[in-house]
């Protein structure tokens, strides 16, 4: 993605000691930037963001004092001549005003992760996927752990690492979960790089090949000193083998020769010849066979990273995943709810439909991406009782299931709250009434965790009730 520049663009600092530096954006990776830059010297920080001073009276004390100097997120905030650099936060694409007047003067644009690749002191893991990747990465944080290493884990998970630089060195071990847009900015590329799997997402922001393009980035700096983890099974990603000359290892349920693969219901683990059984599969307590793929990635990771899996399987069986991802909230009345509100995709949910033998109560809504819905309405049609629409999106997401007799019973309603109460009234004894809504949050909540709480509240505050009531209430 390159930028026509009306002005030459000036050199990227080697430090920011004493210069004047902007940053737009002043979420976590905003943050982590401007306790980076007060801590490196930097003269003047000022922070670009759409939201006014009084929302960020109390942020000085949490940002360790830095002094700095908030401005509105506009192109007319900016006099370029005024700034020696500017950090722009991951979101943020080229195309915003600022960003863009940025551009055209020839100022010098970084962003958090990429000014921590260039920095770490340690070789880094960067994990990035169009799904999977907290789950992933969650996981070889503990299996790391468990062979005994100090590991720190950054990125889209765990908060900003850039400021905690002078905390890391060489016998520390650096996971990253990155993002597309973290790539968008990124020159450089991890010592391991995983790419988890490679599936339409966020094509309201970018086409197909620019969105693989992004993936690509992750590994297309590496050398032959670097190793990548590919899956065996999508290939999309596993075509990136082609972009890298670095170390191949790879994961999948087909067996192969360097990486992490099924065998005779076990996990098993091969390298330069030899072979090692880590653990049975039963030993996953994961929902889906994603969480499968998802595992096998982390044993691959890990592996191929070389530390020990002697470990693994006590880990592995531990493991119950993170919050928002399927996680078990409350069976009320019979009817287990479940909560996903991670999937903001189709393929998301549909991975979330294909984890259940059970009828299915299904709550799709948000905002779409203007992804292809088809094969999330064919499936929908097999495994679900009720398809409940909420929010932004509810009706056209609805649109694709028909009025046919052969669909699901369906119904639309304004917000989460009523799509509760509706699947409340729909589900039946041994149903899952499953919050996998297919679209972003962004229509009602400020990201898909404040969804999956409120998600949550709506529960318990549904058990609370039926408790009161003298129903069954929640185990």
């Amino acid at each position: 993605m390159t930028s026509v520049h009306a002005e030459p663009p000036r050199a990227e600092p080697a430090s920011y000691a004493g210069l004047r530096v902007g940053v737009v954006g002043l979420g976590v990776e905003g943050q982590d930037a401007v306790r980076f830059l007060h801590a490196e010297g930097a003269s003047t920080i000022v922070v670009f963001d759409r939201r006014s001073a009084a929302e960020f009276a109390d942020l000085h004390a949490a940002l360790n004092d830095a002094d700095f100097e908030l401005r509105p997120d506009s192109p007319r905030s900016l006099d370029a001549a005024d700034f020696d650099a500017l950090i722009v936060s991951q979101g943020i694409l080229d195309a915003h005003p600022l960003v863009a007047a940025a551009h055209a003067s020839g100022l010098p644009i970084s962003a958090t992760t990429r000014l921590f690749l260039q920095r770490c002191p340690t070789p880094v893991i960067g994990i990035t996927g169009s799904a999977g990747k907290t789950t992933t990465t969650t996981l070889v944080h503990r299996l790391l752990q468990a062979a005994g290493r100090r590991v720190v884990v950054g990125g889209n998970i765990g908060g900003g690492l850039l400021a905690q630089l002078d905390a890391i060195d060489r016998n520390t071990a650096v996971v990253l979960e990155i993002s597309h847009t973290q790539l968008l900015r990124t020159d450089r590329s991890p010592h391991l790089a995983a790419v988890l799997n490679i599936t339409p997402n966020h094509l309201d922001q970018f086409d197909w090949a620019a969105y693989v393009d992004l993936k690509r980035n992750l590994v297309q700096h590496q050398t032959p000193d670097d190793i990548v983890v590919l899956p065996i099974d999508n290939a999309e990603a596993a075509a990136l083998a082609s972009d890298t000359p670095a170390r191949r290892y790879w994961f999948g349920t087909t067996p192969g020769e360097h990486g992490a693969f099924i065998e005779d219901d076990r996990i098993i683990w091969r390298d330069d010849g030899a072979q090692q059984d880590v653990a049975p599969l039963s030993a996953i307590q994961l929902r889906g066979p994603h969480n499968v793929q998802n595992v096998l990635a982390a044993v691959a990771i890990v592996g191929a990273w070389g530390a020990p899996l002697e470990s693994a399987a006590t880990t592995i069986a531990d493991f119950q995943g993170v919050p928002q991802r399927l996680e078990e909230i409350a069976t009320i009345d019979g009817v287990l709810y479940i909560n996903d509100s991670i999937a903001t995709t189709p393929e998301r949910t549909l991975a979330a439909l294909r984890s259940f033998d059970a009828p299915i109560v299904l709550l799709l809504g948000g905002r779409e991406k203007q992804l292809p819905l088809d094969e999330l309405a064919a499936e929908a049609r097999k495994r679900t009782r009720a398809v409940v629409g909420f929010g932004e999106a509810g009706a056209a997401f609805l649109a694709p299931l028909g009025t046919s007799t052969d669909v699901p019973a369906l119904r639309n309603v304004p917000a989460l709250p009523e799509a509760v109460s509706s699947a409340h009234e729909l589900a039946q004894p041994g149903d899952v009434v499953l919050l996998s809504p297919a679209g972003t949050s962004f229509d009602a909540y400020a990201d898909f965790s404040d969804r999956g709480r409120h998600f949550v509240e709506l529960v318990q505050a549904l058990a609370r009730e039926r408790i009161e009531r003298g129903g069954d209430g929640a185990s």
